[in-house]
């Protein structure tokens, strides 16, 4: 059943949906103006309509938001959706006033709000009013960066090929997704873990892999030592990610050969990719920049302390 709520304030209206087909019909146009900044929202709403999608749950009902200014134009959008702790909301780029309305709203509501991700300077402002508002300090748990891909620039080749991966390989896929965030970590100089969520979801990924949206680089035994995956195209764009090499297998250029060989297929489908990035990381920025990925927009990751 469809719910939604809206609270109002001079110069901006917010609106909070509980479907996200509702939710992708209300910000069609205002995603569709930027697709490439928007992936993460519409990637997640797509998903989360599908049957599998629906499947998933959070300790608190999720959302998402449609910011509307005085004209009734759409001028900003977000989601809470996260099944990890502490629950962060995503937010699109919005107006200044929208972003501290709805850190008020929210505080009304009585949402507890310890983290937000999503676009600067919004995720900023919003931080800054919920510690304001409820005391604490804002701190950066990571600062990211998104890239397009312009034109490939292929790397040098090296032994083996590219699979996709098929549902017999669903453990193998589960451990090295949530190895990736754990090693994401320590590649960017946080202690190991700092920012780990949840285990993966085993239906979806089942889906993911089911819809073709997981590879493996397989080197010349046939041995996997490399985990490429990418969302469905929506709005046109694919986005790239995870990205997991074993501790073992670094430095051999699988990464390299893997991201690019999955660019090239997702352009030759028609779509946009694109790719987030730990700032924190240099090796990986270093890697996709040479691939012909282009920076975008940056975004942050931000906790709020008591």
């Amino acid at each position: 059943m469809t719910t939604s709520t809206s609270s109002s304030r001079p110069g901006h209206a917010l609106t909070f949906l509980s479907d996200p087909a509702e939710f992708l019909s209300a910000a069609q146009e205002f995603v569709a103006a930027d697709p490439v900044v928007s992936t993460v929202v519409t990637t997640i709403a797509h998903r989360m309509s599908s049957p599998a999608g629906a499947a998933l749950t959070t300790p608190y009902p999720p959302w998402w938001l449609v910011v509307l200014d005085s004209s009734g134009r759409v001028v900003g959008a977000g989601m809470r959706t996260a099944p990890f702790p502490p629950y962060p909301p995503f937010l699109l780029p919005m107006p200044d006033g929208a972003a501290v309305v709805l850190a008020r709203t929210l505080h009304e509501r009585g949402e507890e709000l310890r983290a937000v991700n999503g676009a600067l300077p919004t995720v900023e402002l919003v931080a800054a009013e919920t510690a304001r508002l409820r005391g604490g300090r804002v701190e950066v748990a990571a600062h990211t960066r998104l890239f397009e891909l312009d034109t490939l620039a292929r790397p040098l080749a090296v032994r083996g090929t590219l699979v996709q991966a098929t549902t017999a390989d669903i453990d193998l896929v589960t451990a090295w997704f949530a190895a990736f965030h754990h090693d994401a970590d320590e590649q960017a100089g946080r202690p190991p873990g700092s920012s780990a969520q949840d285990p993966p979801d085993a239906a979806d990924l089942l889906e993911r892999i089911k819809s073709g949206g997981v590879w493996f680089w397989v080197d010349e035994t046939g041995a996997r030592v490399h985990l490429t995956a990418a969302s469905r195209p929506a709005f046109g764009v694919a986005r790239i990610g995870p990205v997991y090499t074993p501790p073992e297998q670094r430095g051999r250029g699988w990464a390299s050969n893997a991201v690019a060989e999955v660019s090239a297929r997702l352009q030759d489908q028609g779509a946009r990719v694109c790719l987030f990035t730990d700032q924190a990381n240099p090796t990986s920025n270093k890697i996709y920049l040479a691939l012909g990925y282009r920076p975008v927009v940056d975004m942050a990751n931000l906790v709020i302390t008591p």
